[in-house]
């Protein structure tokens, strides 16, 4: 049996099919899909609003699967297009491939072994880009990219912008995305890492054209975009992601650890670990979104108090609780100015806000926006007294009658 052939025949055990969205590429089109159809026939290409002679040449290839649409959406709208495509052919995983010639269609086997080894993962295809021939603005990129990819998910990729990828179809169909261009390949990979999907690599060659043959759709604006989408999902990992992280990672053996060595070790006073509760509760609550962890830990380290209490006290601002601290900072703030209303009345006034945004919802939103800080502050100096009080009380109470325990 020859080497296409085996490689063929795994195409089609694992409902894997190669997915090339293309736009503009007639220079190196031809030459992709063809040597990728030395490997497989399942070859989908997406052809995203090309205006040179792409459509000429996929007519002119045999046995392959091609969706046009004009005007051009972007590289993300197109690999969207292609995932729907191929989930109505009935695959399982599409490996996507530039048409510009960067990939070698020789590397289609090493996605295979990989995804055999590792089911349902997203596989990158990690290029070496230390290499002389590579531009420099093309390592500045590839550098900046993975450090924010690190930031986003606290998970080291060698390389976040490698078009050449496997993805399981099912997975790419079912998520949300708001990216359609060049950033739809971070933000999807970034989203699959705090889905705690498996995000891996496997060593890919790369070419650098030189001259006119290789033609790149990527301008300033897109670096640009990359710059909003990165910080986006940089306030969304502080304040959602890495804080959901750290819960996932407390099962009850290291709660148990925590209790033991971090709440009631003597080797910290009961003041100290008071304070410690009743500054995270103060951090958690205070309306420094994206910002409450990190000036949490900063602030523990500072003042010498327990960081692991400190972290975890201030979780409370995470889901399923951030709701419940945004009603009571809200009502608390009402009292301050005297404005309290019910329960039910806040949450109304709340939704009247959100939906019925008329010519004085800016005024309306201004007094909603001060009250909730205001409530903000004065809850959060409140718990976090009143906390610390509490715990200094009960671990005094514990030790005491521990001690007791034991000389009896």
């Amino acid at each position: 049996m020859t080497r296409e052939k085996v490689h063929s025949d795994k195409f089609i055990q694992l409902k894997c099919c190669v997915l090339i969205p293309t736009y503009n590429n007639e220079k190196t089109l031809k030459k992709v899909v063809e040597s990728c159809q030395e490997y497989t026939s399942n070859v989908l290409v997406v052809n995203d609003g090309s205006t040179d002679s792409t459509e000429d040449i996929l007519d002119s290839i045999n046995n392959i699967k091609v969706v046009s649409y004009t005007p051009n959406r972007g590289k993300g709208n197109a690999m969207r297009v292609g995932f729907k495509k191929a989930g109505e052919l009935g695959y399982d995983y599409a490996i996507t491939i530039d048409s510009d010639g960067q990939h070698l269609a020789k590397d289609l086997p090493k996605f295979l072994d990989k995804i055999e080894e590792q089911p349902n993962s997203i596989i990158v295809g990690a290029r070496n880009m230390n290499q002389d021939h590579i531009p420099e603005g093309s390592q500045f990129g590839h550098k900046f990219s993975n450090f924010w990819y690190w930031a986003e998910t606290g998970i080291k990729l060698p390389d976040t912008q490698s078009g050449y990828r496997l993805y399981p179809v099912k997975w790419m169909n079912e998520m949300s995305f708001f990216t359609g261009r060049y950033e739809f390949e971070v933000e999807n990979i970034v989203k699959a890492a705090w889905r705690r999907m498996n995000v891996t690599s496997v060593p890919v060659d790369v070419i650098y054209q030189e001259g006119d043959e290789r033609v790149t759709h990527f301008r300033k604006w897109d670096f640009y975009r990359f710059s909003l989408m990165n910080t986006y999902l940089f306030f969304l990992a502080l304040l959602i992601h890495h804080p959901i992280r750290l819960i996932r990672g407390l099962n009850a053996d290291k709660l148990k650890r925590i209790y033991k060595e971090e709440i009631i070790a003597s080797n910290e006073t009961n003041m100290v670990k008071s304070f410690s509760v009743g500054f995270g509760l103060f951090m958690g609550i205070m309306p420094l979104w994206g910002f409450q962890f990190v000036l949490a830990i900063a602030g523990a380290i500072a003042m010498k108090w327990n960081k692991v209490i400190v972290g975890l006290a201030a979780q409370i601002s995470v889901p399923p609780l951030i709701p419940f601290v945004l009603i009571f900072s809200k009502m608390t703030g009402e009292i301050c100015f005297g404005t309290f209303v019910s329960f039910s009345e806040t949450l109304s006034g709340a939704h009247h806000l959100a939906t019925n945004f008329d010519e004085n919802g800016y005024d309306a939103f201004s007094g909603f926006l001060l009250e909730y800080i205001v409530g903000a502050v004065v809850l959060s100096v409140f718990l976090g007294l009143t906390s610390s009080a509490i715990t200094f009380l009960l671990l005094s109470l514990f030790r005491r009658e521990k001690k007791a325990a034991i000389n009896g």
